[in-house]
C-alpha cells in the first residue's frame, strides 16, 4: 500500500468513527448530545470533505 492510500483510508476511518460516535449520542440524548452533537456532526463533515478531496487529488494525479 502507498502512503497516500493510507492516508486516505485513515480519513475514511476516522469519518466512520465520528459518525458513529455522532449517532450513538443522538441514541442516548440527553445534555451531552445538547453539547456535543453537531460538533461531531461538522467534523464528520470535514473529514468527509478531506476524504473526497484527497481522492479527487489521487483521480487527477492518474494513479490508483
Amino acid at each position: 500500500m502507498d502512503v497516500k492510500h493510507i492516508i486516505v483510508l485513515v480519513l475514511m476511518l476516522a469519518t466512520l468513527a465520528v459518525l458513529v460516535a455522532g449517532v450513538s449520542l443522538m441514541m442516548i440524548g440527553g445534555k451531552l448530545n445538547a453539547k456535543y452533537g453537531n460538533k461531531l456532526m461538522v467534523a464528520r463533515v470535514g473529514f468527509q470533505a478531506l476524504t473526497l478531496l484527497m481522492i479527487a487529488i489521487l483521480f487527477m494525479m492518474g494513479k490508483s
